[in-house]
């Protein structure tokens, strides 16, 4: 049975922190807080930097930049996932669902088949990751044509957490046809006239969304995959999802929205990047507005993994909140909404899932990981 000691290391625990504490782990586990020495462990010494529960990611695409890092320039999906695999421990991620969206033709790795392809190449990977991979499917309730494949994963065990969205404008994220234009000719290279007609084409096909939701979130359940929705935009919307058996809110667009999501009892997840920016890039509510509120339950990486442990770093000092309470939007609070009751704390017993982290030039970098009490990422700044 492996031992491992760390000791000299400030210790995030999930109510306090302790100065120089210590850590035992054996064979992948939790052993003990603050030990006294371990009789044949091998120690690491942590002086000078922040000991915390590796990170859990509800929510980041970023591999869809790894298949497709330039539009129609596509990678080999093992080469892509493992790229994504090695950034996510490098940014303290243990556990990351790696968001990827059915959303028929319209938009690259976002149709059908290259989901579905990468998804089965995220499983097929996972024996193999330095990290927890998961696979987070986002449909978007326009496509006529998604509900079978995603039904078809879930049969394959190939599906941890799913989402439903709809990025009709008018709505949500995109408050109206401009700003869904503009949108996707910026980000996907298309005419203001092929933009248009794929917002129409959205509109038109937005009869019969409402049962195949319903479809979907009861197939999911039965699995014991959790459901999100996406970009909620009203209280009446947060009901109609919580109504049909979704248990997370996603970017929820505005304060009141984020407030009746908790009240309902949903988890509400909001973007880091939004954090560390200041701002969020479609006009939605402050991420830090949020937190304040005290109606922010958990941080995700969204689009840029780098971004996590930077903007819980910076909450202390943003939002008047500890050092803890800060940690518990990446680690514990996520942990709990995806249903993982095995991780995301120190505490005795857990699964030995950690980061080690020092500030350099400013910004908290990740030295060490250890994923199940290996050490799977060392960096020596």
């Amino acid at each position: 049975m492996s031992k491992l000691y760390l000791t000299g290391a400030r210790l995030v625990l999930a109510d306090t922190v302790i100065e120089g504490g210590a850590l035992s782990i054996e064979d992948g586990r939790i052993a003990a807080v603050e030990p006294n020495g371990v009789s044949g462990a091998s120690e690491c010494r942590l002086d000078g930097h922040t000991l915390m529960p590796g990170m859990v990611d509800l929510h980041c695409d970023a591999l869809e930049k790894e298949v497709e890092p330039r539009p129609n320039v596509h990678f080999p999906l093992d080469y892509a996932v493992a790229q994504a695999d090695k950034r996510n421990a490098a940014a303290g991620i243990t556990t990351v669902f790696h968001a990827l969206s059915f959303a028929h033709d319209e938009l690259g790795v976002r149709n059908n088949r290259m989901a579905a392809d990468i998804a089965r190449h995220v499983h097929r990977y996972a024996p193999h990751g330095l990290v927890d991979n998961r696979v987070h499917c986002r449909y978007e309730v326009t496509d006529v044509t998604g509900l079978p494949v995603l039904l078809q994963l879930l049969d394959e065990d190939a599906m941890h957490l799913a989402s439903v969205m709809d990025h009709t404008p008018g709505q949500g994220q995109f408050k109206d046809l401009a700003a869904y234009r503009d949108y996707i000719s910026r980000t996907y290279g298309k005419t203001g006239a092929e933009a248009e007609a794929m917002a129409r084409q959205k509109q038109a096909a937005a009869e019969g969304a409402l049962e195949r939701v319903r479809t979907l979130i009861a197939a999911a359940r039965r699995r014991g995959v959790r459901v999100a929705s996406h970009d909620d935009d009203s209280p009446e919307r947060v009901h109609q999802m919580a109504d049909l058996g979704v248990t997370l809110s996603e970017f929820p667009v505005n304060l009141e929205t984020a407030r009746a999501a908790r009240e309902r009892g949903s988890h509400t997840i909001f973007g880091a990047p939004n954090v560390l920016r200041g701002k969020s890039q479609s006009g939605s509510m402050r991420a830090l507005d949020a937190v304040l509120a005290n109606v922010a339950d958990c941080l995700c990486a969204d689009y840029a993994p780098g971004a996590l442990l930077p903007s819980v770093m910076a909450l202390p000092e943003l939002a008047g909140i500890g050092l803890p309470e800060a940690v518990r939007l990446v680690t514990a609070n996520p942990a709990r909404a995806a249903g993982l009751s095995d991780r995301g704390e120190i505490a005795v017993g857990l699964t030995a899932d950690l980061i080690a982290f020092r500030e350099v030039v400013g910004f908290p970098q990740v030295t060490h990981v250890w994923r199940q009490g290996r050490r799977v990422y060392r960096a020596g700044f």
